[in-house]
């Protein structure tokens, strides 16, 4: 499992990090990770209660931003009072998502669940976001993927025919790498990176657990990959990657096609308008 560097990570200056699903499993221990090191955090949640609880535990500077993910216009609201209070973020790691939830929900908007708040909300997120992340460069982009992978359906986004919902979370999660791609390539890696990973297999989370799961990688395992992705000096200017925990690794080849990139960036342009 990875490790720190702990005399590069010690030439560092404190980051401010914005952390979405901050309240439990991978995102709270990753926040506890990040605020071990003196960072300052902006943590995302949908309960205020649940995030003034996370924020009380940590000895650093802590931020909260309430939201659910699940409504676009929420999504809106958050980027907006991101924007009035916060000058600067130096990373965004776009961690908060649902797993496979057997029926087929939709969200505020009437958009497939999965496919709205594990990717949807993060696209929108961060593109009224890029301001903020350029004017901190060198800023980083991390998106908390899955090995779990699904080409798009571009005739049936939403799967209202013959809907799974192991499927809707593995679209989402495939659109979200394939997103990154895509923004790494329009970024400079001098001011903003972007780089996506399955952080580990089936971590001990209320995701997972909730699901059925049973538990293969440990949480550390996961906290440890994403925070290197998020705050290494050594990862500097790394983008337009994805990681399999602490490797470099291929996705399913659907998300590096230039043409579905293009055409997944127009779709979420139009779903998010």
């Amino acid at each position: 499992m990875y490790r720190y560097d702990s005399e590069k990570e010690s030439a560092m200056s404190a980051k401010t990090i914005l952390i979405t699903g901050a309240t439990d499993g991978l995102g709270r221990g990753v926040a506890e990770a990040l605020a071990s090191r003196g960072h300052t955090l902006l943590l995302h949640g949908r309960s205020q209660q649940r995030l003034d609880a996370v924020a009380a535990t940590l000895d650093t500077t802590v931020r909260t931003y309430r939201a659910d993910l699940a409504s676009l216009k929420a999504v809106r609201g958050l980027t907006e009072e991101l924007r009035r209070a916060e000058d600067r973020i130096d990373v965004l790691i776009a961690n908060a998502g649902i797993g496979d939830s057997g029926a087929r929900h939709e969200s505020a908007e009437g958009h497939e669940l999965h496919f709205a708040v594990n990717y949807l909300s993060h696209f929108l997120l961060i593109t009224q976001l890029l301001d903020r992340l350029r004017a901190s460069a060198p800023a980083r982009i991390v998106l908390v993927s899955s090995l779990g992978q699904a080409p798009v359906d571009f005739d049936d986004v939403m799967l209202e025919h013959g809907y799974q919902g192991t499927r809707a979370y593995c679209q989402s999660k495939l659109a979200q790498i394939a997103f990154g791609f895509r923004l790494a390539g329009q970024l400079d890696p001098d001011e903003v990176t972007v780089t996506s990973l399955h952080p580990a297999t089936l971590m001990p989370t209320k995701m997972v657990l909730s699901g059925g799961g049973r538990p293969l990688d440990s949480l550390e395992r996961g906290v440890a990959a994403t925070t290197r992705l998020a705050v290494d000096p050594a990862l500097e200017g790394i983008t337009g990657v994805f990681y399999d925990r602490e490797h470099h690794a291929s996705p399913h080849p659907w998300a590096a096609d230039p043409e579905v990139q293009e055409r997944l960036w127009q779709l979420s342009e139009h779903l998010t308008a």
